[in-house]
């Protein structure tokens, strides 16, 4: 059964602020990544993934913006301590060093990643009726999706 923010148990509540924060936590890593191979990628291919990479990061911006507010919604605290963040990503950081395909393959890898948490989060709320979160975290799953396919297409 289908039940707004407001009207779901503590447990269920806390359950899915906990697999959003880990969203939002991979979001913001992947957002400076993204954001720090846009200042560094060189090479023949420098124009499009400067620009790739620009699409990413204020995609990424905008997508920590709605992750965040739904915790809100859900009673939650919105993480905003980047050391924290930085603990609980599956993504890595990277020192924006390394030429353009090592860039796309941390990228791709970082999108995937993304995906795949989300796709998780989207289960979980499934589960507890929750098809509002359900519904933004399989958007944002397909979003990064789309991006890996992008990225991958750049390796092949």
């Amino acid at each position: 059964m289908t039940q707004p923010a407001a009207q779901l148990s503590p447990t269920a509540q806390e359950a899915i602020v906990e697999a959003l924060t880990q969203g939002l936590s991979e979001t913001a890593v992947t957002t400076m990544l993204a954001q720090n191979f846009h200042w560094n990628v060189t090479g023949m291919a420098f124009g499009p993934l400067h620009a790739m990479f620009q699409d990413i990061y204020e995609d990424h911006f905008t997508a920590q913006d709605d992750l965040a507010e739904r915790i809100k919604a859900l009673d939650g605290h919105a993480l905003g301590k980047l050391s924290e963040m930085l603990k609980r990503s599956k993504v890595d950081e990277h020192d924006g060093h390394g030429d353009d395909k090592t860039m796309v393959a941390a990228m791709q890898k970082a999108q995937e990643t993304l995906a795949a948490t989300l796709a998780e989060a989207g289960q979980l709320a499934a589960d507890h009726g929750d098809t509002l979160t359900e519904d933004l975290c399989i958007a944002r799953g397909q979003t990064h999706e789309k991006f890996a396919w992008f990225l991958r297409s750049h390796l092949r």
